[in-house]
């Protein structure tokens, strides 16, 4: 018996695709299922932030806040189109850390990324500041006087996720949008697993079934919060031992999972800084300039039980962002003010903390496999932040090549921190010169049309419009910017099959649409996927 593939991967998150893409580029055939949309899990619920973990340095994960500050720096290069800096505002809370303490932190922080006495890090360094007399200090309640300013980035999470499966796609990956694993079988020498098309499973018949069966010699369970219920579907068929019945089986306990939720207000202040407030609870939230014309507001940390894909955000944690937000900001906010909300499910490795925020948000990668110790494993994956996501890709495919020779021996094993994501293939430097030039290129657009497409698509943006000379060959006009070419192209290059996942992980215009512009986008995507059909 020969394998369909030699890796398959459980999860379309980010680091499932991260992996995917890793894997194919050194010469690995490889299958990805993931029962939602792309990103539709954690992997879209953040705060939207590549950054080191500043707050992270109080539990003394050094490691882990210099890997992800390399890492930022790396993932800015990949991908400047969809990664920008950010300069962040650190008020100096009396009664709270001390200011010395807020210094000392943020010293690591700047050079904590040295590598044989220099940092190749291109971003400012912090500095003091008077909120008396700065701008970033006028939309502060009076008694903030004194604040630091550093520097880390903002990114469109969804978006890396898909700009890793589409770069994994083209080099040959198999990449499967709502397909859900059901079932996964050791046999021997490889895996079987079974996956079930989630789509249109009402309108499957026997005569037309709607799960098959893949076979490979690696399995990555890179599931995120579904991690331990992937891990309990698992049939040893060579080990007798593990054939018990459901019944008798002990539940796979390795997460904790942390709910973090954030609320979307209008833009709070005029300027492009950010915020990272203290709360007496020793937590920080942020508040973040979103979309030009909101203001994000979070995160939150709290225990999770039930299925992820139900998390909402709760009264408890509203009235919390808003009390932290108002404890800063002049202009106070209330729960009328909130234009949508996002929650989001993080899957920490337990490792024993009594407080939720002080989990390790580190991953941990461990290899199971059967008695040989030679076939057929399987690799989980625990916890692990959008930051590292890359590094934790290169750490997972070291455990592989234990198992499988890597089939393109000349690859560099880190070829990815070289190589751009689709649609960054330009320096950093050079983002508004390229900006300019497609806006130039389709003169008919206007500025704001014209840079939301470029930060979103980089310099694939010309492969979404083509050969346009006006709006109207752009075709239907769904509002905010939004056409029929834009739709027709996610749906056909982007895996996106519903409204959802064009409003909100695509893009973000959804903050925009009202509910009849909605109704009129899901409408016209389910008209023309029945038109394919027929």
């Amino acid at each position: 018996m020969s394998a369909d593939y030699d890796i398959i991967i459980i999860g379309g998150g980010i680091n499932g695709c991260g992996i995917a893409r890793d894997a194919v580029g050194r010469g690995y055939s490889v299958y990805l299922c993931e029962q939602g949309d792309l990103a539709s899990g954690t992997s879209s619920q953040s705060t939207k932030l590549i950054h080191g973990g500043l707050r992270y340095l109080e539990n003394y994960e050094f490691g882990l806040v210099r890997e992800a500050l390399m890492e930022r720096e790396v993932l800015w290069k990949i991908a400047p189109h969809i990664i920008h800096p950010l300069r962040f505002i650190l008020p100096h809370h009396k009664g709270l850390r001390p200011a010395w303490l807020l210094r000392l932190g943020l010293f690591l922080y700047d050079h904590i990324d040295f590598k044989f006495g220099f940092s190749k890090n291109k971003l400012p360094k912090t500095s003091s500041l008077n909120l008396s007399k700065d701008e970033s200090g006028h939309c502060l309640k009076p008694s903030f006087t004194k604040a630091f300013e550093y520097s880390d980035c903002a990114v469109d999470d969804a978006r890396l996720v898909v700009l890793n499966a589409l770069d994994a796609s083209e080099r040959g990956a198999s990449i499967n949008a709502q397909t859900k694993c059901t079932a996964i079988q050791r046999e021997n020498d490889y895996w079987s697993i079974t996956v079930e098309d989630q789509l249109g499973l009402d309108q499957k018949t026997e005569q037309e079934p709607n799960d098959k069966t893949i076979t490979g010699k690696v399995v990555i369970n890179a599931s995120g919060p579904w991690v331990d219920k992937v891990i309990d579907k698992v049939t040893d068929y060579n080990n007798a031992s593990s054939q018990q019945s459901d019944a008798s089986k002990k539940p796979a306990h390795n997460v904790r999972l942390v709910q973090g939720s954030h609320i979307i207000v209008p833009k709070l202040y005029d300027h492009e800084k950010c915020y990272i407030f203290q709360n007496e609870d020793n937590r920080i939230i942020f508040a973040i300039p979103y979309h030009e014309k909101f203001t994000l507001i979070g995160t939150t940390d709290h225990e999770f039980s039930g299925d992820p894909y139900d998390a909402k955000i709760t009264q408890q944690e509203i009235d919390y962002l808003i009390i932290s937000a108002n404890a800063y900001f002049k202009k106070e906010i209330n729960e009328s003010d909130i234009v949508a909300t996002y929650s989001g499910v993080r899957s920490l490795y337990d490792d024993g903390a009594s407080k939720a925020q002080e989990t390790t948000r580190d991953y941990v990668i461990r290899v199971d496999q059967d008695k040989n110790e030679k076939k057929a494993p399987i690799i989980n994956i625990f916890g692990g932040k959008i930051t590292t996501y890359r590094h934790l890709a290169e750490s997972a495919l070291e455990k592989v090549k234990h198992f499988i020779p890597a089939r393109l021996p000349i690859r560099q094993a880190q070829w990815t921190a070289s190589s751009p994501l689709p649609g960054g293939d330009f320096a950093i430097d050079d983002f508004e010169k390229y900006c300019e030039t497609f806006h130039t290129q389709y003169g008919f657009l206007n500025l704001g049309d014209a840079s939301r497409l470029f930060k979103q698509y980089g310099t694939r943006a010309n492969q979404v419009l083509g050969d346009a000379k006006s709006y109207d060959d752009l075709g239907f006009a769904f509002g905010h910017g939004l056409y029929q070419r834009e739709v027709e192209y996610l749906i056909d290059k982007e895996w996106a099959k519903c409204s959802d996942d064009i409003l909100w992980r695509r893009t973000k215009l959804g903050l925009l649409f009202n509910k009849n512009e909605q109704e009129i986008l899901a409408n016209w995507i389910s008209k023309s996927d029945k038109t394919k059909q027929t």
